[in-house]
């Protein structure tokens, strides 16, 4: 779809008033009723509206769908696209829009401009091409806003969005990943690489050190919990110009179907990016290192390393938690390790421990004297039932007495760790 900008200068305000009057409406509306749009646009006249609607319907920035049951419009790619750009205008990330860079099976990528002349790259996610309608069965987050028939240009929003917070995160922890600017619906303005996709590699002045850098990125994305999912050389832009001795000469795009390490199928994705490396650099590149144990050098994979490329199992250990702050698809609240401090909490609160298991069945009790026997405090069964009735009737005073105070005010209450209130003396 062509990114035509040609009459975005002769739009009134009155008409982006109405053009976003229709985006608001078409977040609950199919087709937006004509009534609804001049309520929401705030302009005082209908004839004025009318007059909008007329000109934004001529230029195909909206549509009147065929055999609606009312008189009423939706919003087309190419009024979202002029909306998006006026706000990025407005906040003077975008000044001028130049021509296509590519065009992939989800996106379109334009070269623009800031005001003051510096080039940038504009990514505008344009989902729901008939090449790939199943993107919605592939992303977790898609997947979840698109149950109620949700449209195209919405799941773009929220592709673009997700997206831009990986990118922006990402390049802020130091990732070999272009810089965003901007962020406006379904569009994202960010850094422009110089450089060419590595699908056209076939000479490179150090393949070995190209290989182990890629993997190496592979596993560090991975320990700070997260896996691209689509790593291959259509997503690896290799820089024209190396700038030091610590530059990898790479950068990697294209970020919005991401997913958590902790993810049902994190270890086949995690496989596949690293097989997609593999696999490219021996047809294109004839390389394909071999294992050495000789070698004792882990820090990096390939020739002179030990192992020849990176295991999910093996290699990959959470150092840090972006998976968690950026929400990615499959990820759970509950790490792994948190079982492990619930059942220890579950246990402090019952209390009870026996020794072994023919104290269990004998019902022999076991004392510590000195209260330290491995932290541990055991007790009988007598010794329950003994103090059953008399634990009790204290334990309902104490309650009623920390409830008498929580509804006066009066008394000090303090709450420990377990988030239980004490009062105390």
């Amino acid at each position: 779809m062509k990114l035509d900008t040609s009459h975005m200068r002769y739009l009134t305000p009155e008409d982006f008033k109405v053009l976003q009057a229709v985006e608001q409406g078409s977040t609950n509306h199919e087709v937006v009723p004509t009534s609804l749009i001049h309520q929401l646009s705030g302009l005082r006249s209908l004839s004025g509206t009318n007059r909008s609607i007329s000109d934004l319907a001529k230029l195909k920035l909206i549509a009147k769908l065929r055999n609606a049951k009312y008189d009423g419009y939706k919003m087309t790619y190419n009024g979202i696209d002029y909306l998006a750009l006026k706000t990025m205008l407005n906040r003077e990330t975008v000044y001028s829009v130049g021509g296509t860079i590519g065009v992939g099976k989800e996106s379109d990528i334009y070269r623009v401009s800031d005001r003051n002349g510096t080039e940038k790259v504009m990514k505008i996610h344009r989902l729901g091409r008939t090449s790939f309608h199943t993107v919605k069965n592939k992303r977790d987050y898609i997947k979840k806003n698109a149950k109620n028939g949700v449209n195209w240009m919405y799941l773009s929003k929220i592709a673009a969005g997700k997206e831009y917070q990986f990118m922006t995160l990402l390049f802020a922890k130091g990732f070999d990943v272009p810089e965003a600017f901007d962020c406006s619906r379904h569009c994202i303005v960010m850094e422009l690489i110089k450089g060419y996709p590595m699908r056209r590699l076939r000479k490179h002045k150090n393949i070995p050190k190209l290989y182990s850098d890629l993997m190496s990125f592979i596993v560090k994305l991975g320990n700070s919990g997260l896996i691209h999912c689509d790593f291959n050389e259509f997503n690896i832009m290799i820089k024209d110009k190396v700038e030091d001795e610590n530059d990898p000469g790479f950068v990697v795009i294209d970020f919005p179907q991401c997913i958590s390490i902790q993810h049902n199928d994190a270890e086949f994705y995690f496989k596949r990016d690293v097989d997609c490396i593999r696999r490219f650099f021996k047809k294109k590149l004839k390389y394909e290192p071999k294992s050495d144990s000789t070698m004792l050098d882990t820090d990096g994979f390939g020739d002179g390393y030990k192992y020849p490329y990176p295991l999910f199992e093996r290699d990959i250990h959470r150092e840090d938690n972006l998976d968690e702050l950026l929400q990615a698809s499959g990820f759970s609240k509950k790490h792994p390790g948190d079982r492990d401090i619930e059942e220890a909490i579950d246990a402090m609160r019952n209390n009870i421990s026996y020794d072994s298991e023919e104290d269990v069945a004998s019902g022999d009790e076991v004392n510590s004297e000195d209260g330290d026997s491995d932290g541990e405090y055991y007790y009988s069964e007598s010794d329950e039932e003994d103090s059953e009735g008399e634990s009790e009737d204290s334990l309902e005073e104490e309650n009623e007495r920390i409830i008498e105070a929580l509804s006066t005010g009066i008394g000090n209450l303090r709450m420990d760790s377990l988030g239980n209130y004490i009062l105390e003396e």
